[in-house]
């Protein structure tokens, strides 16, 4: 079942309920809502994931063909809905053997810097494309760009930079950029002492960079077409390096865990690096792994135990201290992205069956108190990625809508819902119903208009 060219396969739990693709692209204006938009969202909610075509059948749910679902908010109004393929050489059937960086799912995020929407996937180059979600082609930030890029960058709230990396299962393993706010690549280097792990993330404070070295690393016998494996003797560590001057990494040994998307990191009063995110043991990690590839014994969700977890990197004595902050499954996290690198209280994330809840929820995390709240869905339905958008005249960290498009088995559809971030005991503040089910995906972005 490794070929990428058979009859879906609706046993791949990547094709079949929440995550089953959709067969076409389509469009639709003036969109039903229930509720109020708040005026001041004027911008897109764009969101990305893997949607292979029909007849295709990815070996890996991370190597589905990226469809990009968009809504179109102005005025209170939804103005229209529309989901198109990221039409690189891999939707027509290209391989990507890694020669090729062209050749890419475009599948996994999609950004907006310089006045460009990049589609990203972190083996490859970005993919540009408009604003309606017409695909432009390979962005390369004007040839400085020789590496793959991550699907996660970094936005710095204050100084409005690019931060990002690429990372390689062969030397040289981890490459740095930074982009200017027009998106100008002014800062390109290799980063020694990495190693071949998988680095799907990193984080950045206002002063460093955080580097993710986990016990996930390149292993050739794992045939699904993502090389990677639970590595038993790799030493985990966490890197924090100065955003400026040398790149100098001082390195700290963890415990054994895996991090696919951190939550936020930042400098404390105390001069330590605190770094948080939904962290996997070996044993969620290779449960997931199952789901991701379809393979036996996979669980019915694709997260199987990542929880929410502290960091804390000291540089007075070399050493790093852990923390499970809950045991509710989670993924996804999000925050509001004015405090990223800084200080944060709130962030977010989607709950999954498990660890006490029976099905879907929206959580909000209150570190300083330690509570947390849902914002619960019926059964049939699953939630994505929550994107904090911050309310005009907020003042408070949380003042703001979480934006999230639901997928709803029973009613075979889907809706955006806008939630009020600092109460999510509530019902939605707006709900937009979109004209399919829109298949749960990945990552997403709100983009507004003065971006």
């Amino acid at each position: 079942m490794s070929s990428d060219k058979m009859s879906v396969d609706l046993a791949k739990p990547y094709l079949a309920g929440h995550y089953e693709p959709v067969a076409d692209e389509t469009t639709a204006r003036e969109l039903t809502v229930h509720g109020a938009i708040p005026p001041e969202l004027e911008g897109r909610y764009f969101r990305n994931g893997h949607n292979p075509k029909p007849g295709v059948t990815p070996s890996h749910w991370f190597k589905g063909t990226g469809m990009i679902h968009g809504v179109r908010l102005s005025g209170g109004r939804a103005e229209w809905y529309r989901n198109r393929w990221v039409r690189t050489p891999y939707l027509d059937g290209v391989p990507f053997t890694g020669t090729n960086p062209e050749v890419s799912a475009a599948g996994t995020n999609i950004i907006h810097h310089g006045g460009r929407y990049l589609a990203l996937q972190e083996a490859n180059l970005p993919w540009e494309v408009t604003a309606e979600l017409e695909t432009v082609g390979p962005y390369d930030f004007g040839g400085k760009l020789t590496t793959a890029m991550t699907a996660h960058p970094k936005e710095d709230p204050v100084t409005g930079e690019l931060f990002f990396f690429g990372y390689s299962p062969f030397p040289p393993y981890l490459t740095f950029y930074v982009a200017s706010p027009t998106g100008e690549i002014t800062r390109a280097e290799v980063i020694d002492g990495a190693g071949p792990s998988l680095m799907h993330d990193f984080a950045i404070t206002a002063d460093h960079v955080i580097w993710l070295d986990l016990p996930v690393v390149f292993d050739m016998a794992e045939h699904s077409g993502i090389p990677y494996r639970w590595s038993d003797t790799y030493q985990p560590r966490i890197g924090v390096m100065p955003r400026s001057g040398p790149a100098e990494v001082t390195w700290f040994e963890v415990e054994p865990g895996a991090l696919l998307h951190v939550s936020n990191a930042y400098t404390d009063q105390r001069g330590r690096v605190v770094v948080e995110g939904p962290r996997y043991d070996r044993s969620a990690w290779e449960s997931s792994w199952k789901w991701w590839i379809g393979a036996p014994g996979h669980g019915v969700t694709p997260e199987a135990g990542s929880v929410h977890h502290r960091w804390i990197l000291d540089p007075a004595t070399g050493r790093a201290t852990e923390e499970p902050l809950d045991a509710l499954v989670t993924e996804f996290p999000t925050i509001n992205e004015t405090v990223l690198g800084r200080p944060s209280r709130y962030s977010y994330a989607v709950a999954f069956p498990g660890a006490g809840l029976d099905r879907f929820a929206v959580v909000k995390y209150d570190t300083s108190t330690g509570e947390r709240h849902l914002h619960s869905f019926t059964p049939d339905q699953m939630p994505g990625e929550a994107v904090f958008v911050p309310a005009e005249d907020g003042v408070a960290e949380d003042d703001g809508y979480l934006l999230t498009i639901t997928s709803d088995l029973r009613a075979n559809a889907s809706q955006l819902l806008i939630l009020d971030a600092s109460d999510l005991r509530g019902g939605p503040i707006a709900t937009v119903e979109l004209p399919r089910r829109v298949p749960a995906g990945i990552h997403g972005n709100w983009l507004p208009d003065h971006h």
